[in-house]
């Protein structure tokens, strides 16, 4: 049998020694929700989500809410149950935490489905390579100067072909130093991205994609509000520069919007704001009808095997946060990273790293 009997929620907390901050953002804390999903034979399903400190009893009331729509159902009825759900949240809306509780039961149910039949989800999906290239994230704007060039240069001793740190200080002549000292630090041989978070406005924007012409910058992500689709084309005109996003996008909307301007570069989604494996692959399509590539936003995890089924993945993203507290980190060597040849998603949490949610 392959129902769904219960479920379990768990928090983990991932070791920050001090608050970090980006444009528009202050992090306090590196948190998780772990959700576990259990199958009348004994078979567990699990999957995560990067919670920070932000509305914590929001995400686990969906959580709860939508355990009433799965429990019952077989895992591998994924399609069903997205459209189940879909349904049932119509009337509060299917973006915000309703779709991040979907996409966390969708991605548990493939790790459930996955293990039932004992292969990897990649293989499952069909694949399409068996490694990936990956860079190494975070360059925050709280870093002093010092941690800056500390972490880039860790990123680049441990093989990382590619560094992103964060802009969108009070005055963007900050910000070009700042990449500058990167280049000097990391040399010609490492690709240097930009990341906004969306806290610039167009003029500011305009004037550091320019200034860092002569530094070589990769791409430019988020540089203004992700819904200004036509701030996104007057900067890839004027500037020329390539322009990721799509880490806050809850559909492929905004993506059509912007492949039909020709504003875009790089896809990045997000799975758990899209709603799981399937919204994630029609994303990873539409983007490939318009040969643009997929960079996803950083769930390396769970976006290596997917990347790997696809024919226009470009990499992933890397962050450390999760690697102490699950059992099968991500072996990553000379900037290039393969899925796990486990079941499943191939890796869990460790019991000793989870407190339960009641």
């Amino acid at each position: 049998m392959t129902k769904i009997k219960d479920y379990q929620l768990f928090s983990a907390k991932a070791q920050l020694k001090k608050t970090i901050s980006d444009a528009t953002h202050r992090l306090t804390e590196i948190s998780f929700i772990v959700l576990r999903i259990q199958t009348e034979t004994g078979i567990i399903g699990e999957s995560y989500l990067l919670s920070f400190q932000y509305s914590p009893k929001a995400i686990v009331g969906a959580l709860q809410d939508v355990a009433q729509l799965v429990v019952g159902e077989d895992v591998f009825n994924t399609v069903k149950v997205f459209e189940k759900i879909n349904q049932a949240n119509e009337y509060f809306g299917l973006e915000g935490v309703n779709r991040w509780a979907q996409a966390a039961y969708n991605m548990a149910m493939w790790d459930a489905w996955c293990k039932k039949l004992g292969q990897p989800i990649w293989k499952v999906l069909g694949a399409s390579r068996t490694e990936v290239p990956i860079y190494g994230s975070g360059g925050w704007l709280s870093y002093t100067i010092d941690e800056l060039i500390d972490e880039v240069t860790d990123y680049k001793n441990r093989g990382f072909k590619a560094v992103k740190i964060k802009v969108g200080s009070a005055d963007w002549r900050q910000d070009l130093e700042r990449l500058r000292l990167v280049r000097e630090a990391v040399g010609n041989e490492i690709n240097i991205m930009m990341d906004a978070n969306q806290g610039m406005d167009v003029a500011s924007a305009l004037s550091l994609a320019k200034a860092t012409q002569r530094l070589q910058i990769t791409w430019f992500e988020e540089p203004i509000n992700h819904s200004d689709f036509q701030g996104f084309q007057l900067l890839r005109n004027q500037t020329g520069i390539s322009l990721a996003m799509g880490e806050r996008e809850y559909s492929s909307l905004p993506l059509r919007e912007l492949l039909v301007r020709n504003a875009i570069d790089i896809w990045q989604p997000d799975i758990l704001r899209l709603g799981g494996v399937e919204a994630w692959r029609d994303s990873a399509a539409l983007a490939g009808s318009f040969n643009v590539p997929v960079l996803p936003h950083y769930y390396k995890d769970y976006d290596i095997p997917l990347l790997c089924t696809i024919p226009n993945g470009a990499g992933a993203e890397s962050f450390d946060w999760i690697d102490p507290l699950i059992d099968h980190p991500l072996v990553i060597k000379e900037g290039m990273a393969g899925p796990h040849d486990r079941p499943g998603w191939g890796f869990s949490f460790k019991d000793e790293c989870l407190t339960e949610i009641s």
